[in-house]
């Protein structure tokens, strides 16, 4: 079966968009920072980049810097190099606006060293901030990224407050085929430790001579309807590629120490901090995963890796995400929906990012390889390792029979079976709870659950059968199939998800009052 299988699955070929070349690369570094300019030339040679597309600038060693110290040390050198390396042509157009009508870089990669965040102008003394326009939010704000400012740097004579429209949001062809030299695609390598961002360059280069194999994590919270649909967006379109999708719909987000193996996606929202999986020690992504979660003030900073979300994501192995470093406004975010869909095309990270993002000069930034392709080999191709086979047969079925559902879920029933293979019945029982097969997709978990060897693979699987229970509103069961599982599974970190669901389902009482403590009698 998996033989046949993967004989058939490379003559699916993957159309690839138009590659962006290195020499259309440009990398900026803080020279007033050592590390900065050793991952540069890392990030060089990873790519084949020239050594004359480096940039060095002497910048603040600071996270935030004003508007303007971002003028001085970033935005007027930048230009100067650009100028001075006869990389673009400007001229003015008829609104006295300088814009780029040339440009031979295509995308900017920002190392750690360099300032992340612009901050507002200070307000006059004495003034307070005017009051905020439900019709125009980010009006008076200027307050940004840096990277989101560096998008447009070669325009001129725009005002600094509020947004500019991303001319690439939604776009149909490749950055190199879309003929705007007036854009530059930002991306940033950087994290909590030089370490992490070594192995972010890393990892996207071997992964690209695999594929990015494993298992899809979403979870919708359920509480506005905008990101609640990018997110129904992303299972969809995982589920349809043949990428084993786990979704939680619950208005909490997944549990501590949530049992979450091979996960090569995480797609989520909305807690301010890691919460959930993440917060178990031995969670680890697989090599080059891609992990986001959507909220406000995800990278508002990228030097802790136990706050807000960008760093946590990636401290865990993930080799990219997205966010956010001030109060973005939901639909001046990237669409995960877009996002995703890109990168399963075939686009390179940076691309499908800021064709998900509708704004420039605003919050948004982007961290990873901006030419790493996590989906270069959903054709099949590359280099094949043991731990990938059933999620690559997992993709081969869905191209063979992807006009056929019921016989796909046959053959993978049988494979299943045949191989004693709990990824291939976990997959046939998520997609029957897609299909609301909600008998089917229960006795599939089961059978799933005997065939996997790893304890926390198991709990999932009861996870999973748990949640019909509680989708169902039948709470009696779910909290009885809780507390068993809560006996079986005492030993592990990861019963600590079985606590959170009963936290919730069925809440402990409160301490009775202590009479000690109780307030003093009030005299007449």
């Amino acid at each position: 079966m998996f033989v046949c299988l993967l004989l058939i699955f490379v003559g699916f070929p993957l159309k690839l968009c138009a590659a962006i070349s290195p020499e259309a690369v440009a990398v900026l570094y803080n020279s007033a920072v050592p590390e900065s300019r050793k991952l540069a030339d890392l990030y060089r040679i990873s790519r084949d980049i020239p050594q004359e597309n480096l940039i060095a600038l002497d910048m603040p060693t600071t996270a935030d810097i004003s508007r303007a110290e971002y003028e001085k040390w970033i935005l007027a050198p930048l230009r100067s190099e650009f100028e001075r390396r006869a990389w673009w042509e400007r001229q003015v157009d008829k609104a006295g606006v300088i814009v780029p009508t040339v440009n031979r870089i295509q995308v900017l990669v920002v190392m750690r060293g360099v300032p992340l965040r612009i901050n507002a102008k200070p307000l006059p003394e004495g003034m307070s901030p005017a009051p905020l326009d439900p019709q125009n939010p980010v009006a008076g704000h200027d307050e940004a990224s840096v990277d989101s400012e560096l998008a447009m740097f070669g325009v001129e004579n725009l005002p600094t407050d509020g947004i500019l429209k991303n001319k690439f949001y939604q776009s149909a062809v490749a950055f190199s085929e879309a003929k705007m030299p007036f854009l530059v695609l930002t991306s940033r390598i950087d994290a909590p430790t030089f370490a992490t961002c070594e192995r972010m360059i890393r990892d996207a280069v071997e992964v690209e001579k695999t594929g990015l194999w494993g298992r899809a994590y979403v979870d919708i919270a359920n509480k506005f309807p905008q990101g609640d649909q990018w997110l129904a967006a992303v299972a969809k379109a995982s589920d349809a590629a043949g990428i084993p999708t786990v979704v939680d719909s619950y208005h909490d987000t997944l549990p501590k120490n949530y049992p979450m193996t091979d996960a090569s996606l995480y797609f989520g929202w909305y807690d301010g901090n890691v919460s959930g999986p993440f917060l178990n020690p031995r969670f680890q992504f697989r090599q080059g995963a891609i992990a986001v979660h959507l909220h406000s003030f995800s990278a508002q900073q990228l030097a802790d890796g136990t706050k807000n979300w960008c760093g946590p994501l990636l401290e865990k192995g993930a080799a990219a995400t997205v966010g956010n470093v001030f109060e973005p406004y939901l639909h001046l975010t990237h669409d995960f929906g877009i996002l995703h869909q890109k990168l399963l095309d075939g686009s390179t990270w940076v691309e499908a990012c800021w064709s998900a993002m509708p704004v420039t000069s605003w919050q948004g930034v982007v961290l990873g390889d901006p030419l790493y392709r996590p989906f270069k080999r959903f054709d099949g191709t590359g280099v094949m390792q043991d731990q990938d086979i059933e999620f690559r047969a997992l993709r081969a079925a869905v191209l063979e029979w992807k006009l056929d559902a019921q016989v796909r879920q046959n053959q993978l029933e049988k494979a299943a079976e045949r191989m004693k293979s709990g990824v291939i019945a976990e997959a046939v029982a998520l997609d029957r709870l897609q299909r609301k097969d909600f008998g089917g997709a229960a006795t599939a978990f089961r059978t799933a659950k005997t065939y996997y060897p790893k304890i926390d693979d198991k709990l999932r699987q009861d996870f999973q059968i748990i949640s019909i229970d509680r989708a169902g509103d039948r709470k009696d069961l779910a909290v009885r199939g809780l507390r068993d599982a809560q006996t079986l599974y005492s030993g592990i970190p990861e019963a600590d998800a079985l606590k959170g669901w009963l936290d919730i389902l069925d809440p402990p009482a409160p301490p009775p009052a202590d009479p000690t403590k109780a307030p003093p009698v009030k005299q007449p």
